[in-house]
């Protein structure tokens, strides 16, 4: 599969031209090589590609929301004007959950996961949000246009943020736009361009070949009577920023050729080896995963019932209880009810509601003169991870029960576990309340989240 090309305008100063930049780039590209497909989509909300590329009046029914909720990219996509297909945008996409929880990385790995070919170009807002952090760090290259010092100024939270992600500064190119070539100056910088260029290369920076002038005829473009957008290429042909268009749109395209490592296949490689380490470590946990009742042997997720998940902290043994057994074996153990509590008692539903909310440990304590005088320390977390209560349970093996003996509920269970070989001597076991539907999926990753979280939070705290 091939791999997009992805361009990211970005500046955090407004009024620098990024939007101009990116959609007058898009048509130039698709120009220069009809073959290529171009894909334009903003995380601005004034609407201006939506304006300058929509086929019609009647907006679609996806836009670039469905980049960070899990939509393939290529059904996000409208074939707009000039050849370009563009997502449409939305107004308020900073407000959605998605985005706002989003990591850095979400955009790329929706990238990496869909079919988009070609060059992609991504126009951001003038701030370094979530968002524009997004389509930073899927990006090959970043064209920062800059028409000021004080705007050149503001390149160094890029810079920042590209390099603690790991991003080489050679992605980044700065371009001068808005330049007013009648401004002339004395000394060895005679132009705007060249006194920013040189403050640009005294900084480290590198810069875009040429630059894009200030231009009356261009600015007029985006404000008519008619209320559209016009692009450069038909409508500004006679001006010096259409001849300084081509010659960026060459620039890229000869970039695009020359690229022999994409960012979004670095990440899609990332994420194949990523997705193969999980689905081996599902294996084994399916392997390590006992089938039936580690109380009373009863085959489990069979019924429409909640469960117990259990697991020990390496990870050796993991199983489930069934809610009845590992209710009266807290009941018997450690509330010392001498009698059996009955199925439509209200201490049952009382435990059941709290249960939701706790996680449970055992550990066995250093056993002294046999395994007959050991004890069992018993925990409860809430869900922060603060210990509600503790108590030392001492084990018995065997309770008398007419004229014979059999094991205790509790010995059954330890023996599953703690007495199994290849658990280590100082595991101990974390248990949880869930639901028949998710009892299923605690061994997927998504779901084992809060749970792994809290057996390295009990790990610590027992050390």
């Amino acid at each position: 599969m091939q791999n997009p090309y992805v361009i990211t305008i970005s500046s955090e100063k407004g009024g620098v031209g990024k939007t101009t930049l990116a959609t007058n780039l898009a048509i130039y590209l698709k120009a220069l090589n009809e073959e290529l497909p171009v894909t334009l989509l903003s995380f601005d909300n004034h609407f201006s590609v939506d304006r300058m590329f929509r086929i019609g009046k009647n907006p679609g029914s996806s836009d670039v929301s469905g980049l960070f909720t899990g939509t393939p990219p290529e059904e996000l996509l409208e074939v707009g004007e000039y050849g370009v297909q563009f997502i449409p945008s939305n107004r308020r996409l900073e407000e959605l959950p998605e985005v706002r929880e989003a990591g850095f990385d979400r955009l790329a790995r929706t990238l990496a996961s869909g079919t988009l070919q070609g060059v992609v170009i991504i126009d951001t807002r003038p701030t370094l949000d979530i968002l524009t952090r997004n389509a930073l760090y899927a990006a090959d290259r970043v064209i920062i246009p800059v028409k000021d010092a004080p705007s050149l100024e503001n390149c160094k939270n890029l810079y920042d943020f590209c390099e603690s992600q790991g991003i080489s500064k050679r992605a980044l190119r700065l371009l001068p736009c808005l330049i007013d070539s009648r401004i002339r100056y004395k000394g060895p910088f005679t132009d705007a361009y060249q006194l920013l260029k040189a403050y640009a290369i005294n900084r480290g920076y590198h810069c875009m070949e040429g630059y894009i002038a200030k231009s009356p005829k261009v600015e007029s473009l985006n404000t008519n009577p008619e209320g559209r957008i016009y692009p450069i290429l038909t409508h500004g042909r006679g001006t010096n920023v259409h001849l300084q268009f081509s010659h960026l749109a060459r620039q890229v395209l000869i970039a695009v050729k020359d690229c022999k490592s994409h960012r979004i296949g670095e990440i899609r490689q990332r994420l194949t080896v990523k997705r193969q380490q999980q689905d081996q470590a599902l294996k084994l946990r399916r392997e390590r995963l006992l089938p039936n009742c580690l109380i009373c042997g009863a085959p489990v997720l069979e019924q429409n019932t909640a469960y117990f998940f259990c697991e020990t902290s390496d990870g050796q043994i993991s199983g489930f209880l069934e809610e009845s057994c590992f209710s009266d074996l807290i009941f018997r153990y450690f509330y010392r009810s001498q009698k059996e509590i009955s199925p439509s008692n209200p201490l049952r539903e009382l435990f059941r509601e709290s249960a939701q909310r706790s996680y449970f440990v055992m550990r066995l304590a250093a056993a002294s003169n046999g395994f007959e005088k050991s004890s069992l320390a018993f925990h409860r977390y809430d869900d922060e991870g603060l210990e509600i209560s503790q108590k030392t349970i001492e084990i018995k093996e065997f309770k008398t029960r007419f004229l014979h003996r059999e094991k205790t509920k509790l010995y059954r269970l330890i023996e599953a576990t703690f007495l199994a070989e290849q658990v280590a001597q100082d595991s101990f076991l974390l248990i949880r309340r869930v639901d028949s539907f998710a009892a299923s999926g605690m061994l997927l990753d998504e779901h084992r989240a809060a749970f792994q979280q809290t057996m390295t939070s009990v790990a610590n705290k027992l050390r």
